[in-house]
C-alpha cells in the first residue's frame, strides 16, 4: 500500500510531537465524563465508547486543547492523555491514508479512493497550535482510526488511560488569568516516524 506520510513528510512542515518513551507514546482524546470515567476505571474503552464510529487520536497536546476547547466544548469536557504501544502506534503511521486526496500523492483519484475503501486508519495534518489557538507553521498529525483499528486500540494497543481534566482546567485558568504557561505544558518531543 502506498503509505502517503512518506511522501508528503518532505513536502511541508510536517512533524509528530508527543511525550514517548521507549515503550509508549501517548495521544489524547477527549469525551464526556461518562465515557472518560469508564475508560479510567476499566483501562480501556467500555461499553459507551461508540466501536464503530472513526475515534481520532493526536499526539499533540496543544492540538487536543485546540480541538476541544481547552475541555470546555460540550462532550469534550474529559480529556484523556492515552499512552500506546509504541509499535502499535508505529503501525498505524505506516499504514494511514490521507483523508483529502492532493494530486500531488503520486496515485490517481481513483486508486486514492479505493485505498481509502481499504484503509481502516486516517491521516490528517493540520496547523499545529500555540497556547491561544494561533496556526503555527509546522502541522501536526491526527490520526482516524475505525474497523479493525479500532477493535486493536481498545483491545490491545492501550498501555494506560489518564484523565488529565483538572490538569487541563488548572492550564486554562492560569492562561485566563494572563499566566504564562509555557514550561506547564507537557514536554513534546518531535517523533522519529
Amino acid at each position: 500500500m502506498w503509505n502517503e506520510i512518506e511522501v508528503r513528510k518532505s513536502l511541508d512542515k510536517r512533524e509528530i510531537r508527543a511525550v514517548y518513551t521507549e515503550e509508549t507514546i501517548r495521544v489524547y482524546q477527549a469525551y464526556s465524563k461518562l465515557i472518560a470515567q469508564e475508560a479510567v476505571l476499566k483501562g480501556t474503552f467500555g461499553e459507551h465508547f461508540k466501536m464503530d464510529r472513526m475515534t481520532w487520536i493526536k499526539p499533540s497536546f496543544l492540538w487536543m486543547m485546540y480541538r476541544c476547547g481547552w475541555g470546555e466544548k460540550e462532550n469534550q469536557e474529559a480529556v484523556l492523555a492515552v499512552d500506546l504501544k509504541r509499535s502499535a502506534f508505529d503501525e498505524i503511521v505506516k499504514n494511514a491514508v490521507l483523508s483529502h486526496y492532493c494530486s500531488d500523492m503520486g496515485i490517481t483519484k481513483d486508486e486514492w479512493k479505493e485505498q481509502i475503501k481499504q484503509s481502516d486508519i486516517r491521516c490528517q495534518w493540520d496547523p499545529e497550535r500555540d497556547i491561544y489557538g494561533n496556526a503555527l507553521e509546522y502541522r501536526s498529525i491526527q490520526l482516524g482510526l475505525r474497523g479493525q483499528a479500532v477493535f486493536h486500540y481498545v483491545n490491545d494497543w492501550i498501555v494506560r488511560i489518564t484523565d488529565i481534566s483538572d490538569y487541563v482546567k488548572e492550564l486554562r485558568d492560569k492562561k485566563r488569568n494572563h499566566m504564562d504557561i509555557a514550561l506547564l505544558l507537557p514536554k513534546e518531543r518531535v517523533y522519529p516516524y
